[in-house]
């Protein structure tokens, strides 16, 4: 049985994005029989190209896309080039860690919060510095150039970015390399560029590529910080897929194609940015430059990541001081009192949404679960690790945008009548919480001491009985970390539940992003605040749990 399991998975992680691409190829051809159209034809793409806000979403997608990507990849290399290793690191990284469960429409709205005329920057600084008695009026959040979206997903993706390289620097023997350089004069940050980065990088590129995909067609965060006239394609995208004329889902269709085909252009650039970056690095190790700004970059490396990092916490700390606040005017540090009437008013609404949330994300991870668990014991089995290849597919729901499939399987599911109730949003979340959960895994589990299953072995256990009764038990914070994460990934899908919901599942992201057009702060400091927590709570449970159930044993809860 359990040699199915990897194909069975596969069917489960590959099957959606197949069939959601044919789904989308069709009707922008002009097929969509339910619209009266048989096609082929190119009328949507005529009706595409003739929209006038093309060119500058367009252009909005691939510039936020590239610059959150290449902010994000600079700030991480010059975090480990300058701190690696050291108690600021260490400190840094428990500031950063728990930043990779907010989801990222959270992470998104309290950075508005800060960033606004009517923010808590605004509000610190004035009127003693600003002289400004009212909100001043400038365009700050969802400006044209999209610079509140791209550092959106910078203070997102700075922690992902930097978890994997960290997990990718045990393979790089960067203290090896770092002693040897700095023995040849080389200072800090110079030296670990030159001898450690191009390691890390190979380790971590396909993570790299995840974010450039996932930054040019994100939604949920285009939709609160992004710019309106026109939004960036991947919202335009949806507003067609949404529109009740059942024509426009045909311009929509081609939309998402154009949308693949523009991630898959910036992929190919920014593959030959590295091959030119690579030439250039070349020639920048033989030159033997030592480094004379070391200690700037230091200083400058420290101040990004700690500005990320707290960005996010005081942005939490925003929708939390909102979700209570009372009357609050400009420019009062904080309201003039606090009270409990706006969780009486959503509050129940938001823990009946929270029920749902959890409801979805817990089926969709325990099926991850079952699949991930069996393919690394079948891995483990049969001796067979996972191939380059294998390692390619796992990425590839990631890689593809969402954007670009999931309106194709919304337009399946509706032609075959398998759009309704909850079943078809837990499986449009498990394509994409299976790779996480399989990444999360993956490492604990192949690293786990075999010994311990000869010695079961010899004394009688069965393969299965080894599994249940010895390796599951040993990992089992590994197992629940993963579990964490999958959750923590599910509470965060916007798209899957709202393209392929329909609208009949409502979980904490969508009811907190269709809160943004109305602009109550109050109410999306509820929403907000709840599905922070509702992907915090299982990474505590996570830590928790193990340190109270091997409380006596101490190798199995540090």
């Amino acid at each position: 049985m359990l040699r199915f399991l990897p194909a069975l998975t596969l069917l489960a992680m590959l099957g959606p994005v197949v069939a959601g691409l044919w789904g989308t190829v069709l009707p922008a051809f002009g097929h969509l029989p339910a619209a009266g159209q048989n096609g082929p034809s190119l009328e949507a793409f005529r009706h595409l190209f003739a929209w006038g806000g093309l060119i500058d979403a367009a252009r909005l997608s691939i510039t936020t896309g590239l610059a959150a990507t290449s902010l994000s990849l600079g700030i991480v290399a010059l975090i480990l080039a300058g701190w690696s290793g050291t108690k600021a690191f260490r400190i840094l990284e428990r500031l950063l860690s728990p930043l990779l469960s907010v989801p990222h429409a959270a992470a998104a709205f309290g950075l508005a919060f800060l960033i606004a005329p009517s923010g808590w920057v605004a509000r610190l600084l004035s009127p003693a510095l600003t002289g400004w008695e009212r909100p001043p009026d400038l365009l700050i959040v969802q400006d044209q150039l999209g610079l509140a979206m791209i550092a959106g997903l910078v203070v997102k993706e700075v922690p992902f970015l930097l978890l994997m390289s960290i997990a990718a620097m045990g393979q790089a023997q960067p203290r090896r390399s770092l002693f040897v350089a700095q023995s040849l004069g080389y200072g800090r940050v110079t030296g670990w560029l030159k001898t450690v980065f191009p390691r890390v990088y190979d380790q971590i590129r396909l993570p790299v590529y995840v974010v450039i995909a996932y930054s040019m067609s994100v939604v949920d965060v285009a939709l609160i910080l992004g710019p309106t006239t026109p939004p960036t394609l991947s919202v335009q995208i949806v507003k067609w897929m949404s529109d009740p004329d059942l024509s426009m889902r045909l311009t929509g269709a081609a939309a998402a194609l154009l949308q693949l085909a523009l991630v898959i252009g910036a992929l190919c650039l920014w593959w030959l940015g590295e091959r030119l970056i690579a030439q250039v690095g070349k020639r920048w190790i033989m030159s033997g430059e030592r480094g004379k700004l070391d200690c700037f970059f230091r200083a400058f490396s420290l101040g990004l990541g700690s500005g990320s990092a707290l960005a996010v916490f005081f942005g939490i700390a925003g929708l939390l001081v909102w979700s209570f606040a009372a009357f609050w005017s400009f420019p009062n540090v904080l309201p003039d009192g606090f009270t409990l009437r706006t969780w009486n008013r959503h509050g129940p609404n938001a823990f009946a949404t929270l029920g749902e949330t959890f409801f979805v994300a817990g089926v969709a991870v325990l099926l991850a679960l079952a699949l991930v668990l069996g393919c690394l014991e079948a891995e483990h089995r049969s001796g067979k690790p996972l191939s380059r290849r294998g390692l390619w597919m796992l990425y590839l729901p990631l890689l593809v945008p969402q954007t670009a499939f999931l309106p194709g399987l919304q337009t399946l599911l509706l032609s075959i009548g398998a759009d309704v109730g909850r079943i078809p949003v837990i499986f449009a979340h498990l394509v994409f919480v299976l790779p996480y959960v399989f990444l999360s895994l993956g490492d604990p589990w192949r690293s786990w001491d075999a010994r311990n299953a000869i010695v079961a072995a010899a004394l009688g256990a069965r393969p299965w009985a080894v599994f249940w009764r010895v390796r599951a038990p040993m990992l089992l914070r590994p197992i629940l970390t993963a579990t964490a994460v999958g959750i923590a990934v599910s509470v965060g899908q916007y798209l899957p539940t709202l393209l392929i919901g329909g609208g009949r599942v409502s979980t904490l992201t969508t009811e907190a992003v269709a809160l943004a057009s109305g602009g109550d702060r109050r109410a999306i400091g509820v929403y907000g605040l709840v599905q922070t927590l509702a992907a915090l709570v299982p990474f505590t449970l996570a830590l928790a749990v193990p340190a109270f159930l091997w409380r006596n044993r101490r190798n199995l809860h540090e």
